[in-house]
């Protein structure tokens, strides 16, 4: 037997590797991993569209020697099998260039450390021309016309990536400068969501301060904390000796909350797309939105949200992709979680049974209205027009302003959103008092003999047919008619 030597082919692999998948913002995000396992407290990101566009992260974090920006860009610079720090957000040795690659073709790093500026690129056209593994390794010169370059020199330590020629960001672009001011709102966004702890500057770990073109980016909690979220009893799961914590949150009702508060904790799916689990690692979110196919998505449980923070030393089971963007929990942090999601989808039932709006429109006359809002809201009240409360006002006129208001105050308390959580379980939902085809029968006749000066009795009857709950006992009711019942 013997063995030879297949190192891969650099030009081919180094482009295939850019298709992996990453949007601008998941790569924008797993640079600042690396600035944040290099405890930097700022970073920096400057987008330049005109002229000759780039993209620039920088970070005040420990940097890298020489030797050290070699190694780390070397693509599989460290084993996912290696032992990491309990702060270290990487995982594969591969991030910083998969990701920074996957938007242009020149990824540039400089880096500070012990007073010495070091520098490294990865040029893909260089690369397709030297047919080999090509790493520029850059002087002085070469250095000082990296843009922000100045930037750094400020700092006793820190690292600047630079991307230059921006192909695949401005792919289907015709105006890359109008992409660059949408796509910042998208990559603005992000961040704020999977780093929010961080900006928050949450117990244990260094806030960090995350700026793009100068302007600092809030963080966006999931959970609403701070407004009256109601908060169950936090569980730990063990794993291989490595605890799995799991808070179970309840956001407020929307009614308590604001316009801006429900966009932001929604985003563009809306509130029902982002119940589910938010997996951490290290306190930075990878995964939101999901039950892992332990539950179904719906609106009752909509305003249920579950933080599940994991170390990065059960990386494996969790089967954590190269964007940290996906990862599946293990059969045995599933049975634990399916318990959790039982009481998780009672507590936000409970909070979502709250005065609603549910709608109804035929020609049929009803009991109820369905009414529209002058701010495109809707709302039901009993219908004042109904022959029974005619009938009503008919005999006692004098009734009328107190029946308007029973009328009102029953429209008012409608319990919609409790008939709602009834209507979508599994058990059937009937009146407890059920109407007989017998007093359907007595009613039709009561209601008839109130209504003075009607000397047809045959016509009422048959408007009554069109009211509820008549409509739905005509049958019964021309059976009535027929055997004379109404007769005097």
């Amino acid at each position: 037997m013997k063995s030879i030597d297949m190192p891969p082919y650099a030009p081919i692999l180094m482009e295939s590797t850019r298709a992996i998948g990453y949007s601008i913002e998941a790569a924008i995000a797993d640079i600042i991993d690396n600035s944040i396992t290099a405890g930097a407290s700022r970073v920096d990101i400057d987008f330049f569209p005109i002229g000759e566009s780039y993209i620039s992260i920088l970070d005040n974090g420990c940097g890298m020697a020489e030797k050290e920006l070699i190694q780390a860009m070397q693509y599989g610079s460290r084993s996912p099998l290696d032992v990491r720090d309990e702060s270290d957000l990487g995982r594969y040795g591969l991030g910083m260039k998969t990701a920074s690659l996957s938007q242009c073709r020149v990824l540039t790093v400089l880096s500070k450390k012990n007073d010495i500026i070091s520098g490294c690129q990865w040029n893909l056209n260089y690369v397709k021309k030297s047919e080999s593994w090509s790493l520029i390794v850059l002087d002085n010169i070469d250095m000082s016309s990296i843009q922000n370059y100045n930037k750094l020199l400020l700092y006793k330590t820190g690292t600047l990536v630079s991307w230059q020629d921006l192909d695949k960001f401005s792919v289907g672009e015709s105006d890359i400068s109008d992409a660059f001011s949408r796509k910042m709102k998208v990559i603005r966004d992000h961040l704020s969501l999977v780093f929010h702890r961080y900006l928050s500057g949450e117990p244990g770990i260094r806030r960090l301060d995350i700026r793009m073109n100068n302007l600092s980016i809030a963080p966006q909690d999931p959970f609403l904390v701070k407004k009256s979220t109601q908060l169950m009893d936090e569980e730990t799961i063990i794993v291989r000796g490595q605890k799995i914590k799991v808070i179970p949150y309840i956001l407020p009702h929307t009614s308590k909350l604001t316009q801006k508060e429900i966009k932001a904790l929604g985003g563009k799916d809306g509130l029902r797309k982002q119940q589910g689990f938010y997996v951490y690692r290290n306190r930075r979110l990878l995964v939101w939105g999901t039950w892992f196919h332990l539950m179904r998505q719906g609106d009752l449980s909509k305003l249920a949200r579950v933080q599940v923070d994991i170390p990065n030393s059960l990386d494996d089971l969790w089967t954590l992709d190269i964007k940290k963007s996906t990862a599946t929990p293990p059969e045995e942090v599933k049975q634990n979680l399916a318990v959790i999601i039982a009481k998780i989808a009672e507590g936000s039932k409970r909070t979502w049974t709250y005065r609603g709006k549910k709608e109804t429109s035929d020609d049929i006359i009803h009991v109820w209205n369905r009414m529209k809002a002058r701010d495109g809201g809707i709302y039901y009240e009993v219908n004042p027009d109904y022959p029974l409360v005619d009938a009503i006002v008919q005999e006692y006129p004098a009734i009328r302003p107190k029946l308007e208001l029973l009328l009102k105050q029953v429209s008012l308390s409608l319990p919609l959103n409790s008939l709602y959580v009834d209507l979508t379980n599994d058990a059937k939902l009937e009146n407890d008092n059920d109407t007989a085809v017998i007093d359907i029968v007595t009613l039709v006749k009561n209601i008839v003999a109130s209504i003075h000066g009607n000397e047809n009795r045959y016509v009422s009857i048959e408007a009554l047919k069109l009211t509820e709950p008549f409509c739905d006992y005509t049958e019964e009711i021309d059976e009535a008619k027929r055997k004379g019942e109404f007769d005097d």
